[in-house]
């Protein structure tokens, strides 16, 4: 008899939550507006490149005009900014793409549900998405940095750029390497 009365309970309050996402993919971030965006819904594109950002790390910065042109030159991918500081504020982060020029919306993760979510450690990381929402590349944007204090004058290697065409190709991508920047905290 207990178990009777305590189901209508139960459903009344889960019908009044709503439904839960299927999955975290599925759950809503929002942008450094305040608009919800939808990171893994990428309705007729290729899948979702997430760029894992700290905006005080001196790396990451400097590859703003990178990230730029890839973003540029890859429009068949949906391409995030995932800024990782708990304590950046929305009107700061917007302050900070604007100066920095970025391109892709600027998503604020403070929580660090997509850092989890995509096993990112670093910033800048890249982590690509494919349509059904698996982990296809997760690595450096290209071989700048070899070492936190060493930068080259020119990358030699751009590993996510190869990894894009070959995703677009349906060629397995040929290495995923580590990302050297600031470490996610």
């Amino acid at each position: 008899m207990q178990t009777m009365q305590v189901l209508p309970v139960l459903l009344l309050s889960a019908l009044s939550l709503g439904a839960a996402p299927a999955s975290a993919q599925d759950a809503p971030v929002r942008d450094v507006t305040g608009m919800v965006k939808r990171p893994f819904e990428v309705a007729g594109k290729t899948g979702s490149v997430l760029i894992f950002y700290w905006h005080d790390c001196p790396i990451c910065n400097s590859y703003a005009p990178e990230i730029n042109r890839l973003c540029a030159a890859h429009t068949n991918f949906a391409f995030y900014i995932v800024q990782v500081d708990p304590d950046l504020t929305p009107a700061a982060a917007l302050k900070h793409a604007k100066d920095f020029a970025l391109l892709p919306p600027v998503l604020l993760d403070g929580k660090h549900r997509l850092v989890k979510l995509a096993g990112a450690t670093t910033t800048p990381e890249a982590v690509v998405f494919g349509n059904n929402k698996n982990v296809l590349y997760r690595g450096r944007i290209d071989n700048l940095y070899p070492s936190l204090d060493r930068r080259r004058a020119e990358a030699t290697e751009h590993d996510l750029q190869d990894a894009l065409d070959a995703i677009t190709a349906g060629k397995p991508i040929k290495a995923q390497r580590p990302a050297m920047g600031c470490a996610i905290q």
